[in-house]
């Protein structure tokens, strides 16, 4: 099905020879490719495959795979190297299909029983490609096809099972291989035939990091070497390990080891002359401990620095203290604790625990609220001092609730600069990395309440302690935002300030209706349409997130008929049906990103009558800092209710 829908380009058909004995090494493909052996043998690697190739013998290869020959005997072979592009517009299927079973960068070897037929091809094609011009190149195309049809049925009828290729592991042998060269997530991808989306998801799931991220580690380390065994200037090591001045490899190394490559170099200067070692190669690599690594964040510029502790200290002697400490408390709790004369313990909603003194002092009260969530109730401090939260930063602030630890993302959240919110609040805030949160740092925080949004790891944080479990996502929908920051707000008991903000926040709302009144005109429609990493999303009327709920439910915007019937939240479709989901408006979120060009550029869009009527509105940009359609907190909303409606009355002139 895949090879019916794609234009295939012959990038190169090559004759060779090699000696016995003579060799190839790590030959990085650059483009998918056919390789035929015709005569003698070899023992050829493909990425971490290895293969003993006889004559008659066909491998199959992707683009960026890793190949070597090393011959047994005098090696005669033909390769094949061609481009594969989807051709668009096509079904939503097809993308999806082709994303998942690429059959173009995957990689099988075998021997065909039929092979003279394509021997009899393969030389054809070579000979049709040196001489290939005008409609020579038609013939090219055509006997490439032939080859291919009879080497894909030789493939099926002797039931040969491909291998998919380790897109990770490729991508880390890429950028090990060329982390001295200017890399980007959209080149390593382009060198591998994937998307974007697809390698960063591959990669954080195996790797617990990003593309870019281990990118950084790779360099750092490398210039941790050059640091300690010569005297290169930074500049002279910045260029070296693959960046363009020695101010952008200190940020990157401040942002990996914690420090500057300075004061590092010092450091390990200083630990050795007091060790009365010197610092030879052999000894670093026993007596140097590993700094831990950064937690992955999803925004480039934040990396976390642990300030705690000595440089040079584990990880296991910090936690092993902690437990220690904990122990010691739990002992000296027991032996200060009043006796139970009637033998057992009552737990009452306000709780008082009665710590006797000589001097008469009242009791101390501990009281207690019971919350309703979907593990269950949950009793929690009436009046939490210590909040750590996954999610809702934007939500606790409104609430007047400054949390003492949050993820790393909260902290970079896009509605921050552009509220005024005063920054020196937040300084005291932990970042405590990415999902999950850092469960040692947060044990360090001693939370008194934790708020976790992803139920696969409320169990690890009821072991720090009392957590309570409120899901941003639903599915693939969120609840409404007004309705988010009403489930935060009863937590805390905070109802009253929740309510006063929302009554504000709808008057503002009903300010806003006024305003745009007549702008869309009665029986026209509105769609809300998201472009991302070359795909397109239709957002709903109701669980969408991207601006849809300040479109729809404030503003009530009326959606156009297929955006009534999303469950999820979204769709996801292809070009060639995005007519029957537009409405006579349309609001674009992320014009500006990767592949938004692909579908705004098109004819089909071209076609549309809101783009004809100049109906449309572009905003926002799902970019590595995002901005504030992101989020749904109050902040959030506030912000977009003033971006939405200024698009809106800048088309009403």
């Amino acid at each position: 099905m895949l090879w019916n829908q794609v234009f295939i380009q012959v990038m190169d058909v090559r004759h060779k020879k090699m000696e016995k004995g003579e060799e190839l090494r790590s030959y990085r493909l650059p483009a998918s490719t056919f390789l035929y052996a015709v005569r003698g043998s070899a023992r050829v690697r493909l990425d971490d495959n290895i293969h003993r190739v006889e004559r008659f013998h066909v491998l199959h290869g992707g683009k960026g795979m890793s190949l070597s020959i090393i011959t047994e005997d005098e090696l005669e072979y033909y390769m094949i190297l061609y481009k594969a592009t989807l051709a668009l517009p096509c079904r939503k299927e097809i993308v999806q299909l082709l994303e998942k079973e690429n059959p173009f960068q995957i990689q099988y070897a075998f021997a065909p029983h039929n092979s003279l037929p394509l021997y009899d091809n393969v030389k054809l094609l070579e000979q049709a490609w040196r001489e290939a011009s005008g409609l020579g190149k038609l013939r090219v195309k055509a006997l490439f096809h032939q080859f291919v049809y009879e080497l894909l049925w030789q493939l099926h009828r002797q039931g040969v099972q491909p291998i998919k290729p380790d897109l990770v592991a490729q991508a880390v042998a890429y950028i090990r291989e060329y982390s001295n060269r200017s890399i980007t997530l959209e080149s390593i991808a382009e060198e591998l035939e994937c998307s974007t989306g697809h390698l960063s998801r591959l990669f954080k799931r195996k790797m617990n990091t990003s593309p870019i991220h281990y990118l950084g580690q790779v360099r750092t380390d490398r210039a941790v070497e050059l640091l300690l065994h010569t005297d290169a200037t930074l500049q002279e090591i910045a260029e070296s390990v693959g960046y363009p001045d020695a101010h952008s490899l200190s940020r990157s190394f401040k942002k990996h080891k914690g420090l500057s490559p300075v004061r590092f170099k010092k450091e390990r200067e200083h630990y050795y002359r007091n060790q009365g070692q010197d610092m030879p190669r052999t000894v670093l690599k026993s007596a140097l401990l590993k700094t831990p690594s950064t937690r992955y964040t999803d925004i480039d510029y934040q990396y976390r620095y642990h300030s705690e502790g000595d440089l040079f200290m584990h990880r296991r002697v910090k936690i092993t203290s902690m437990m220690i400490m904990l122990c010691l408390s739990l002992v000296l709790g027991a032996c200060s604790a009043p006796t139970n004369t009637n033998g057992g313990q009552q737990t009452e909603t306000n709780q008082t625990s009665a710590l006797s003194k000589d001097n008469g002092q009242a009791a101390v009260q501990t009281k207690t609220r019971t919350v309703k969530t979907l593990k269950g109730d949950v009793e929690v401090p009436a009046n939490p001092k210590r909040v750590a939260s996954d999610q809702y930063m934007g939500h606790l602030l409104k609430l007047g609730i400054i949390p003492v630890g949050v993820r790393s993302f909260m902290l970079h959240e896009a509605w921050i600069d552009q509220s005024g919110f005063p920054k020196e609040k937040l300084a005291g805030i932990k970042d405590l990395g990415e999902f999950p949160m850092d469960l040692e740092e947060l044990t360090v925080l001693q939370p008194d309440l934790i708020i976790g949004s992803i139920e696969k790891n409320i169990d690890s944080y009821q072991k720090v302690g009392t957590t309570v479990f409120l899901p941003y996502w639903e599915g693939q929908s969120t609840a409404g935002p007004l309705d988010k920051f009403r489930r935060i707000s009863e937590i805390f008991g905070k109802q009253t300030e929740a309510e006063q903000w929302i009554t504000e926040y709808e008057k503002k709302v009903s300010e806003a209706r006024k305003k745009i009144k007549g702008v869309i005109k009665e029986g026209e429609t509105v769609s809300i349409l998201q472009v991302a990493n070359k795909s397109i999303y239709v957002l709903a009327a109701e669980g969408g997130n991207y601006g849809s709920s300040t479109i729809y439910q404030m503003l009530k915007l009326p959606p156009a008929k297929k955006a009534l019937n999303m469950k999820e939240g979204f769709e996801n479709i292809s070009l060639e049906v995005l007519p029957e989901y537009m409405g006579d408006h349309i609001f674009v979120y992320g014009s500006e990103d990767e592949g938004a060009n692909q579908v705004l550029n098109s004819e089909l869009w071209k076609s549309l009558p809101a783009v004809k009527k100049g109906q449309v509105y572009m905003y926002g940009s799902f970019s590595d800092k995002g901005d504030e359609f992101v989020m749904e907190d109050p902040y959030s909303l506030e912000l977009q209710l003033d971006t939405i409606v200024n698009l809106l009355l800048a088309h009403k002139k």
